[in-house]
């Protein structure tokens, strides 16, 4: 009976032993063991986070006063906010508001040390609602300074009101700072993202498994025209399934749309061309299905995190910041809730088109590189 055990042990041991060698022999299969968790470790370590810190807000100040210069100090030294933005005028202050420049901007009105002294000055706090999350925090932060201040101005001046200096707040584009207006339209660039990624990088990878690849090998099409046949019914795809996602946003979600169809439809486009490009390079590469999903999976895992949905983009590394932007995830996520909480103008989308642009025509020409390569 012993004698059976330690037999059945040695062939299983005699198993394992093979499938390891199998799995180092191959330099694929080692590099896909490997580096894909050591970069991903490396990137999510530094992009994973919930906290808000690096936060950017403009100061419109109004007043000359001594108050007004002590708290824009105290607001300027917080670790928190690590760039400050001094705004001229109204206008200024809330076009780096639409343009995401800021989260959050503070109006300090003209007579603001006049009426601290006297233990009634208010300061008015405007926060980005479409980043509902980040906002209500940084408001937290900006409490908290605003009330330490009240506080020693109550200790120095001796005013009769308990609170001498008060911050009022609004939410701009989403009022009540509802999450579900952030989450839902994040939502339909994200599932959009994986949709058509996961369609087009598996493309390639499944003919190989099928035998089918080799009738490519052999038919008068050009690697670009193979290339376009592929990417045409993923853009139809990605298209028609964001569209029904639009629907539910409006009827089911009740999210509101303030801006153009056209837009979105047109910055949709690049967007899912861009994306069917990284798709296709994976797919190309691939030898299997298997190594097509790992790829997809490792380019989705650092997206998810750079794009700023789960993570505000502010709270990245600077040494990642580049590499957030050279994502066109990030781009259309703002596109899909400036044209949701507020009319985007064509300017503004044009600034994060164009990125989005060049993005499609590199990752279409490595794939196409790639595909040549592969059918020689």
């Amino acid at each position: 009976m012993m004698s059976r055990y330690v037999t059945a042990w040695s062939r299983i041991k005699a198993l394992i032993v093979k499938e390891l060698l199998a799995m180092l022999h191959d330099k694929r299969a080692r590099f896909s063991l490997i580096m894909p968790p050591l970069i991903q470790l490396v990137i999510l370590a530094h992009a994973a986070t919930l906290e808000v810190k690096n936060i950017h807000i403009a100061i419109y100040n109004q007043d000359s006063g001594s108050s007004s210069r002590e708290l824009i100090e105290r607001i300027a030294g917080s670790p928190s906010f690590t760039a400050i933005y001094y705004a001229r005028s109204e206008s200024e202050m809330s076009h780096l508001i639409d343009m995401e420049t800021v989260l959050a901007a503070i109006q300090i009105q003209p007579d603001f040390s006049k009426k601290a002294a006297a233990g009634s000055a208010s300061v008015q706090v405007i926060l980005d609602g479409r980043k509902s999350n980040s906002a209500q925090i940084a408001s937290g932060y900006i409490g908290q300074i605003i009330s330490q201040f009240s506080s020693d101005v109550l200790r120095i001046h001796g005013t009769a009101a308990a609170q001498p200096v008060i911050a009022t707040y609004r939410a701009w584009f989403n009022p009540d700072l509802e999450y579900i207006y952030y989450n839902v339209p994040c939502m339909i660039g994200v599932l959009s993202m994986i949709l058509s990624l996961t369609v087009t990088s598996q493309s390639v990878a499944r003919e190989r498994e099928m035998g089918t690849f080799d009738q490519l090998l052999v038919s008068p099409l050009q690697p670009w025209q193979i290339l376009v046949g592929k990417a045409v019914p993923a853009v139809i795809i990605g298209i028609a399934v964001t569209s029904v996602n639009l629907v539910l946003a409006l009827i089911l979600f009740g999210i509101p749309f303030r801006g153009s169809v056209f837009l979105l439809y047109f910055s949709m486009v690049v967007f899912i061309t861009a994306v069917i490009g990284i798709g296709l390079t994976i797919s190309s590469v691939a030898r299997t299905q298997q190594q097509a999903s790992l790829g997809t999976f490792m380019f989705m895992m650092p997206t998810m995190m750079l794009c700023g949905f789960s993570t505000p983009a502010e709270n990245i590394v600077g040494w990642l910041q580049p590499l957030s932007r050279i994502i066109p995830t990030t781009h259309f996520l703002i596109i899909v809730k400036g044209l949701f909480l507020k009319n985007m103008p064509l300017v503004d989308v044009w600034t994060h088109i164009w990125p989005m642009a060049l993005i499609a025509v590199g990752t279409l020409g490595i794939a196409s590189w790639t595909f040549g390569r592969r059918l020689e």
